[in-house]
């Protein structure tokens, strides 16, 4: 794997010298078309009335306190990457601790921009199965409400769905942390962003998305954003090498203190996550926060014992990566299982990415933090779990264990899918940022670290 780097050898030595500039130019109207109905004539007394017809069945009427809590979870949402910038930047070296956490603070503002602007259009406006249009360029023309969310104002579902794709992104930086340029990193953010992860949220959230018709189960994102993330990760991981003396080096993480904050928050946060996309204050809500708070609670357990069993101590490192791997995997599920399928689903995911760990060492690629151990096979752990453990009580869908193979078979596909153009559309996106500006530092701006080299700046004076 240490190799994998130098077969792209003639990508070396190029100069950033490439000045990028985004130019976004609107010219839109706003035509509003009023019809007045003709009053209808007065009709003569009759001496009985014909039966009138049934009137059609009213839409659903906003509801204060569903959109307030839809608000109040997209605000937990955001509090994830913050979460996510702490959890990352205490694994890290001291010397790169500001750079790791700028790049998830810095998500928050791009990604912001990028949503409001055409991202919500390319995810969940019209188009094809594939890819959505830009209709709503701008947020404009957009309907009152979504119907995936009848009960809130549309901007409201907006806004909770720009919080996924804030911290989307983010999550890929577990893979190469320490060893990439800053404006490398946003050049390919911006891209990622729009060029896989707003389709895939097309796929498997829109209406009219092709995984979505199929009938494939994502309540919170178990596909859309860890898997992408997670596999995106790994095609990085490889592709930039590793880092500086890795494998010869030590390189513990600097501040554990930093990573049981961080996760934490994001335990906090992930409530926002998961019992928000009931995008309702009612009973599935419930569902998904008791569910999600037992996978992580049974996640963190079986990590620890599967450490003291392997090294005869529990680390408070291990606890906390049980723990994000639990919120991981029953993101997808926490709407369609109930607490009994929770407890299996933290069982297992903390074996099947403790061993994928183990694995990343004897092959000796260098996922930084972990984002693929974690993100990218929790992810599919997760998403392939809601076909076996849903059952139609909680949401209206039987699993495999409830009579339902074919369910099974759907998440499968999509599974596949995802996994495939994440992966690909990344190497693709790769080759554009290294060939334009540029990607990984210099040898010299690494042994420097990040927080100097890119940013004039030290995380600590001490």
């Amino acid at each position: 794997m240490k190799g994998f780097r130098e077969f792209f050898d003639p990508m070396k030595g190029k100069k950033a010298g490439l000045v990028l500039m985004l130019s976004f130019f609107l010219v839109s109207t706003w035509a509003l078309a009023q019809q007045n109905a003709p009053a209808a004539p007065v009709a003569a007394p009759v001496a009985a009335a014909p039966t009138a017809a049934p009137a059609a069945p009213a839409a659903p009427a906003i509801s204060a306190g569903d959109t307030a809590w839809v608000l109040v979870s997209a605000a937990l949402v955001l509090l994830m990457t913050p979460g996510l910038a702490f959890f990352y930047a205490g694994m890290v070296r001291k010397k790169n601790v500001l750079a790791t956490i700028m790049q998830s603070f810095f998500m928050i503002a791009l990604i912001s921009v990028q949503w409001v602007i055409f991202g919500y259009s390319l995810a969940f406006g019209d188009g094809t199965p594939w890819f959505g249009g830009l209709k709503w360029f701008l947020l404009n023309h957009m309907p009152d409400v979504s119907p995936l969310a009848p009960t809130i104002p549309h901007l409201a579902y907006m806004i909770f769905q720009a919080m996924f794709a804030i911290i989307t992104p983010a999550l890929i930086c577990g893979a190469f942390a320490e060893r990439v340029k800053f404006t490398g990193f946003v050049l390919f953010s911006l891209l990622w962003a729009t060029f896989i992860y707003d389709p895939v949220c097309h796929w498997v959230w829109s209406p009219n998305g092709y995984f979505s018709t199929l009938g494939a189960l994502d309540f919170a994102g178990g596909t859309v954003v860890h898997m992408t993330a997670g596999y995106s990760a790994l095609a990085l991981a490889l592709l930039l090498g590793t880092r500086k003396g890795y494998g010869k080096e030590v390189m513990a993480p600097h501040n554990l203190t930093l990573v049981l904050l961080g996760a934490s928050l994001l335990w906090f946060g992930w409530f926002g996550f998961n019992a928000g996309s009931a995008c309702a204050a009612n009973g599935l809500a419930c569902n998904a926060f008791v569910t999600t708070n037992t996978a992580t609670a049974m996640a963190a357990l079986s990590w620890c014992l599967i450490e003291f069993i392997h090294h005869g101590k529990a680390t408070t490192l291990g606890a906390a990566s049980g723990a994000v791997a639990g919120l991981v995997a029953i993101t997808p599920a926490c709407g369609f299982v109930n607490v009994g399928g929770s407890l299996w689903i933290g069982a297992l995911v903390s074996l099947f990415c403790y061993l994928a760990i183990q694995v990343k060492i004897k092959l000796g690629y260098d996922d930084s933090l972990d984002a693929f151990g974690v993100h990218g096979v929790g992810g599919t752990f997760g998403a392939i779990a809601t076909g076996i453990w849903a059952v139609k009580a909680v949401n209206g869908h039987d699993g495999l264990l409830a009579g339902n193979p074919g369910q099974l078979w759907i998440q499968i596909q999509t599974v596949l899918a995802t996994m495939i153009f994440s992966f690909l559309g990344t190497v693709i996106l790769f080759f554009i940022v290294e060939k334009t500006i540029g990607f990984r530092v210099s040898a010299k701006e690494e042994e420097l670290g990040l927080d100097l080299s890119q940013h004039g700046e030290e995380g600590y004076h001490i």
